[in-house]
């Protein structure tokens, strides 16, 4: 069977209660052959991927970013896998983006997504190193804790109110009404908050008025190709 190469752009979206948004799909060729991925899909030819990530979630979620708010990739990989009778080797780049809270909206699903994929849900880390369900990619909940800041500040709901800004740096964005104290490259967070600080790869230290920031957040890109099975 010939490989056909593609691109693609993912998401990590993380909610306040640092849930990650995974979708169930399923290969038309194999029905009964079910998984969990993130959100994103295939790049158009003329498309970065920071503008295909954007695209992606808005089709998918029904959240609207503009490309450069998704800030840095946190993490690529190379993966191969079949998809209804045909062999992909995909190079697909990871996107973070933070939310208070988001309400799914999957009616901008095209065709293939309606037909190959039945269920969303959020996901806690801990969930993603116990289950025994198929999810892609296979390191994801490793990648998470790499990604998201350890210790006691976190677990909680991102805290409601008003606050001004006190950082901003290069390559992230804020939006809404939070009281964050900064937000790093590779990072996104939509909503209110009043927490002091993010990790350097992304994550948000949650609590009010938490002031210290992890580091170390970030995690190397992947230089083999996995095979998974994933959709479009």
């Amino acid at each position: 069977m010939d490989v056909i190469p593609r691109r693609a752009a993912r998401v990590l979206l993380v909610d306040g209660n640092d849930r990650v948004l995974l979708f169930r799909g399923f290969d038309p060729a194999r029905p009964h052959h079910r998984f969990w991925f993130t959100p994103g899909g295939g790049l158009d030819s003329d498309e970065s991927f920071a503008v295909g990530a954007a695209r992606e979630l808005a089709e998918e979620t029904g959240l609207r970013l503009a490309p450069e708010e998704l800030g840095a990739p946190v993490w690529d990989e190379v993966t191969e896998y079949p998809f209804d009778g045909q062999w992909y080797r995909q190079r697909q780049e990871f996107f973070l983006v933070r939310v208070r809270s988001w309400e799914v909206d999957t009616g901008g699903f095209d065709q293939v997504e309606r037909d190959s994929i039945d269920d969303h849900r959020w996901w806690e880390v801990g969930e993603l190193e116990s289950t025994d369900e198929r999810v892609y990619p296979k390191d994801l909940a490793t990648l998470l804790r790499r990604l998201l800041p350890q210790g006691p500040a976190l677990g909680g709901s991102l805290p409601a109110g008003g606050g001004g800004l006190s950082g901003l740096a290069s390559g992230g964005a804020l939006a809404s009404d939070g009281g964050a104290g900064g937000v790093v490259p590779g990072s996104r967070v939509a909503g209110g908050g009043g927490s002091g600080g993010l990790a350097s790869g992304g994550g948000l230290v949650v609590g009010d008025g938490a002031g210290a920031a992890a580091s170390d957040g970030g995690l190397a890109a992947g230089d083999g190709a996995g095979v998974a099975e994933a959709p479009c």
